[in-house]
């Protein structure tokens, strides 16, 4: 016997002379049945242990009974037992767990209800709560994590804002537990960057145009899934301190985190809250000088507050309520002097900005669901109400070319809605089984965009939506998932009176419009099949339809009538084909996709005398992608990625042009080679390139218009590493920029700005230290 896994009695002494309990032992293996030590080993009844060296655990004096054995440890799928336990008599159960990466992995947003990737016929990209944490010791912005292992998905640009990162070339639908973050009514970019990776249980990425979500969807849904309260423990927590800075040139440049969670559960309710407070100090580029870039991240706050209540009245039904704040604001020592494109960087220098601080002042998050699995003709319920109030304060500017003097906006968007789904199972005898998912989407979403000396830049857009929408699944003959589905989109905008913004004194430039009512109408469609039979070639070809009133915003600041009715307002609708596979062959699991997205209206932003206007023209996108994780040995993996992306408009004229880099991204590659030597040791070495791109001429002037300067290729290696003490202590080490090169990001590249002609990173180190209790 092991006296380290053995627990004080469970029963009076008395009982135990009395013969009536008994023991279980068991082994923990990974899936090629090598031993895993320091996983923890939970009893019905909140008793727990972990593993030893040999991957063994023992409960001694167990009452006689049924049981419940679960086994937790980072890197693995959870996983649940039942063991009758006879007195007298010794049970003997074993575990072999599933790596977090294996392909059986559920996915919840692609259909609103949980279901196997083997069965979306489109392409899915999850990050799990290890791969976070990874990514988390490397860089802690959202934006940054996804931006380094999403293929599809534009890089991040250091800053607060995630500008120019789409997904396939389009806008994509940010969510947090299916709450809508985006402002598609006017596009701030703040919506990646929304809550702190601590809160964080996964990250769901559908990629491709999609009916089931509506407005904003586009280019895909990016589901930020919050964590779930512990289950089988009355109070449980975690305690993580960090540092962080410029290895290199360290002065100034120190950041802290903190980070603490409590969870459980006691009888029927249970309970998360999380908060986290991340400092960064001064980030230098990897010459030293100062990178005080407008909306940087540097000498940023970030504040995340998260918590999560459930009640469960029985084991058919749940209440959920959530509340989330998220505030990051930037309050620096430093200014930005501008440098000159292609020739010097922008860099900072001490000085004061007369503007508040820009960043995100506030993204509040309400959510209250109930889910009832016990409905007549075996049909499940779920409705949420939620409520979103989201600001986000751009940068001070001295002299606009859009309004008149000097001036600082900010988009104030407030959402609330209902979100009802229904899904309900049928039988369809020797062809298969099916099942219906329908329901309907209310959402009001408010939004404007004002300057803080109180002027409007752009009126407020009042939009209420109901949607309705159903999603045929049918499983026939066994192999073959066939998905089909619509979802009509009865949307109004009401814009009351207003006046766009002047551009000289005494009101010059200012053009009275009269407000009214926009009506958008439309019925979108999917159809999708995957054949799963085989692990070795698991196919899928798709057609989707997306929705979207895109930055209806842009447009009326930039009015030229006087009435709402004459000017151009009409939605973009988007018809995504995609085709594509995933595959398993022994050591090497492997996914790839081909994909078309065409609108016959689109919002491409082009410069247009030095204002970005929206050109409602005719787009076509393709482009493909190719993922590989490679199982090596027990110790050894590794893997990578290559994603392609290209797009033209068509111009009144019927010339086709390049879009440029707002939408259309580089080509990215990734890859990585992580050694694990001990359970309770990992390493990765990560590799981020983005390719070159140069599709434009210099403009008349000598200049290239805004957001079309050349890319040249980058490439960057990130290191992380995380050790576990023991079953409490454990530590996370990430460096950033591993090799201390000196680069200028995608967006500084393209953008052609002097101001934004900003380097990235040089080489930073975090240090993270966690108690769990």
């Amino acid at each position: 016997m092991l006296p380290c896994l053995l627990f004080s009695p469970l029963i009076t002494d008395a009982q135990a002379n009395a013969g009536q309990v008994g023991s279980i032992s068991g082994a923990v293996t990974d899936s090629e049945g090598q031993p895993l030590k320091y996983a923890t080993v939970r009893l019905t009844g909140g008793k727990s242990s972990q593993t030893n060296e040999q991957g063994r655990f023992l409960f001694n004096d167990v009452p006689a009974g049924k049981y419940q054995v679960s086994i937790r440890l980072v890197g693995y799928l959870p996983m649940t037992k039942d063991v009758d336990v006879v007195a007298n008599q010794q049970a003997e159960v074993s575990f072999a767990l599933q790596a977090e990466n294996d392909l059986s992995e559920v996915v919840v947003t692609a259909g609103r209800k949980p279901e196997s990737l083997k069965d979306v016929p489109s392409s899915v990209t999850i990050l799990t709560e290890r791969e976070v944490k990874e990514q988390l010791n490397v860089n802690p912005s959202v934006s940054a994590i996804l931006g380094n292992t999403v293929p599809g998905l534009g890089t991040s640009s250091n800053k607060a804002t995630n500008s120019g990162q789409t997904l396939r070339g389009r806008q994509v639908l940010v969510l947090i537990d299916g709450i809508p973050q985006s402002t598609p009514l006017m596009n701030g970019s703040r919506d990646i960057r929304t809550l702190d990776p601590a809160a964080i249980e996964r990250i769901e990425v559908i990629k491709g145009a999609t009916s089931i979500y509506g407005n904003g969807s586009a280019g895909g849904i990016i589901n930020f899934i919050t964590k779930k309260p512990s289950a089988d423990r009355t109070f449980s927590g975690s305690t993580s301190l960090g540092l962080n800075g410029n290895l290199a040139n360290p002065s100034n440049t120190t950041g802290y985190r903190l980070s603490q969670s409590f969870s459980g559960t006691v009888n029927k309710f249970s309970y998360i809250f999380n908060g986290t407070y991340n400092y960064t100090g001064v980030l230098k580029d990897a010459k030293g000088m100062v990178n005080a870039q407008p909306d940087g991240l540097g000498e940023n706050s970030l504040y995340n507050t998260f918590v999560k209540l459930a009640y469960r009245p029985n084991d058919k039904s749940e209440i959920v309520a959530s509340y989330n704040l998220f505030r990051s604001v930037q309050s620096s020592d430093y200014v930005n002097v501008t440098g000159r494109y292609g020739i010097k960087p922008s860099v900072g220098q001490k000085g004061d900005d007369p503007g508040e601080a820009a960043g995100t002042p506030y993204n509040h998050n309400a959510l209250l669901s109930y889910h009832n699995t016990a409905l007549p003709f075996g049909s499940t319920l779920d409705v949420s109400a939620y409520y979103n109030s989201f600001v986000s304060m751009n940068r001070y500017v001295a002299q606009a070319t859009a309004w008149y003097g000097p001036g600082q906006t900010k988009i104030q968007s407030y959402k609330k809605g209902l979100r009802l789904t229904l899904n309900t199972p049928w039988e369809m005898g020797s062809l298969g089984e099916g099942e219906l998912t329908y329901g309907l989407d209310l959402l009001n979403d408010r939004t404007n965009q004002v300057l803080t000396d109180g002027r409007v830049y752009i009126p407020d857009m009042n939009m209420l939506n109901l949607a309705p929408y159903a999603q045929m699944k049918i499983d026939l003959l066994t192999n073959f998932v066939l998905k089909a589905g619509l979802r009509y989109e009865n949307a109004r905008v009401k814009v009351k009176d207003f006046n766009t913004i002047a551009r000289g004194p005494d009101g010059e430039g200012s053009i009275p419009v009269t407000g009214g009512k926009i009506p958008y109408n439309s019925t979108t469609f999917n159809a999708g099949l995957r054949y799963n039979k085989y692990e070795l070639f698991n196919p899928f070809i798709s057609f989707s339809q997306g929705f979207a009133i895109n930055e209806l915003g842009r447009i009326l600041r930039s009015a030229t009538s006087n009435t709402l009715e004459s000017i151009a307002t009409d939605p973009i609708i988007t018809d995504n084909y995609e085709a594509g596979f995933s595959s398993k062959l022994g050591i090497v699991n492997l996914t790839a996709s081909y994909y078309i997205s065409k609108s016959k209206l689109g919002a491409n932003l082009v410069d247009v005398n030095g204002f970005l206007v929206p050109q409602r023209e005719p787009e076509r996108i393709h482009g493909y992608e190719i993922a590989a994780d490679v199982f090596l040995s027990n110790a050894w993996t590794a893997g990578g990625s290559y994603s392609y992306v290209e797009g033209k408009a068509e111009q009144a004229s019927g010339t086709k042009v390049y879009m440029n880099g707002l939408r259309i991204a580089p080509p990215k590659a990734t890859a990585y080679l992580g050694y694990r030597p001990l359970s309770s040791l990992d390493m990765k070495i990560y590799w981020v390139n983005t390719g070159s791109r140069d599709r434009f001429d210099l403009r008349a002037n000598g200049l290239y218009a805004n957001s079309e300067g050349p890319v040249s290729s980058v490439n960057v290696f990130n290191f992380t590493a995380a050790y576990r003490y023991n079953s409490k202590w454990s530590a996370g080490l990430g460096v950033e920029n591993l090799f201390n090169t000196s680069y200028y990001p995608v967006v500084s590249q393209y953008r052609a700005i002097d101001a934004e002609y900003v380097r990235g990173n040089g080489v930073t180190m975090s240090l993270n230290l966690s108690y769990n209790f």
